[in-house]
């Protein structure tokens, strides 16, 4: 008799490593944004009328960083068809 086949892939402890990989490298991203937004709101409380002039360049990071981290998951769906 032959061996029965196993439903999981040859390589699925890596492609478990990779998802977990990929989702660490996100949340990272989403927690540095999370932190320039802790601090945007301290220099807001602080600086009062003038927050627009001084908080201006945190509020520039923290738009690029909600620009480019975003929680996408280890799997892409595929609508084009």
């Amino acid at each position: 008799m032959s061996k029965p086949q196993s439903a999981l892939p040859d390589d699925f402890i890596k492609i478990k490593q990779d998802q977990e990989t990929t989702i660490k490298e996100q949340w990272v991203g989403i927690m540095t944004a999370r932190e320039v937004r802790e601090q945007l709101q301290k220099c807001w409380r602080t600086e009062g009328v003038n927050h627009y002039e001084v908080c201006h360049p945190l509020t520039a990071k923290y738009l690029d960083l909600l620009r480019e981290n975003r929680i996408v998951g280890y799997t892409k769906l595929d609508f084009s068809s």
